[in-house]
């Protein structure tokens, strides 16, 4: 049973919880800064840039992936002023409209492109591959101590929690002006505080969490953890520092709670299939906002 576990349940597990703690990290700082929908935005507009870097590089890299991201979100920020100056229509009308025709863009690359190699088709897009993303070499919990064993890792695995040690890392570096700028932007940039720059650091943190959480859970996860758990905790708490710590902890019961589910709750139920993984991550997520509207201190403030 345990190396059962450990082969085939740990790693999804692992990668969906870091992943969503990926997410959800500069998630706390865009909803704060009134930007939750950039989150949103990156989601939708890395799909195309990672399809043409695949296309132009042959390989699903991660740096020539956040090449590719980061220049869909250059071509997405352009569209928006665009259509902002020229349709003079109010932002987030040329947001929806960008994110729409961008993310519509990047499912028909991938319709008319060869990516099945490396598995990268609109249903992985969408809910990513995290069931498959097992451990071949695990032979039990002896195998978490094993070299050898720990180099046949799934490579998400890996590279999420690059990733996610890279934002926490980033945070807590920065932490004085991230919370300054947040909270007054005004009187930080009265201490010479590069405002505009901790904004757009803030968003490199979102589309490098948003890249490295792509390939594995797709993008309704990603949607979700920018979100759902930021917004749970908001109403949990009004200092910062409990809001990033009750972010966190429901992001990870989001993903254990969502991959359980998703893997054995229709077996509870007496069906012989199990669901998408990625879909219930998302539901669960939901349901613990929804909670959290409902019964939180501070959902009245």
């Amino acid at each position: 049973m345990g190396s059962e576990f450990v082969a085939l349940s740990l790693p999804p597990l692992l990668i969906g919880t870091l992943a969503a703690m990926a997410c959800a990290l500069p998630g706390n700082f865009l909803l704060l800064r009134r930007q939750a929908l950039i989150g949103d935005a990156i989601s939708h507009v890395v799909l195309p840039g990672i399809v043409v870097a695949f296309l132009v590089t042959g390989t699903i890299a991660t740096l020539p992936m956040l090449a590719g991201a980061a220049c869909a979100a250059l071509l997405a920020v352009a569209m928006i002023e665009a259509i902002r100056r020229l349709g003079r229509i109010e932002a987030g009308a040329a947001m929806g409209v960008t994110f729409t025709t961008l993310f519509a863009a990047g499912v028909l690359l991938l319709e008319r492109s060869d990516t099945s190699s490396v598995h990268l088709d609109v249903e992985h897009a969408l809910y990513g591959n995290l069931e498959s993303l097992i451990w071949l070499d695990a032979t039990g919990w002896a195998s978490l101590t094993d070299p050898a064993a720990l180099a046949a890792l799934p490579p998400e695995l890996i590279r999420i929690a690059a990733v996610f040690a890279v934002v926490a890392i980033a945070i807590a570096a920065f932490w004085r002006p991230l919370k300054l700028a947040t909270f007054d932007e005004g009187f930080a940039q009265s201490l010479g505080l590069p405002t505009a720059a901790i904004g757009l650091g803030i968003v490199t943190l979102a589309a490098l969490a948003a890249v490295a959480a792509f390939d594995a859970v797709g993008s309704i996860i990603v949607i979700a953890m920018f979100i759902c758990p930021p917004a749970g905790a908001r109403l949990m708490t009004n200092r910062l520092e409990r809001q990033i710590a009750w972010s966190l902890l429901f992001a990870a019961l989001s993903a254990i709670a969502g991959y359980v589910i998703a893997g054995y709750g229709p077996i509870w139920a007496g069906f012989s299939a199990s669901v998408s993984a990625a879909g219930m991550i998302a539901t669960i997520s939901g349901l613990i906002l929804a909670w959290a509207a409902l019964a939180a201190p501070h959902r009245r403030a």
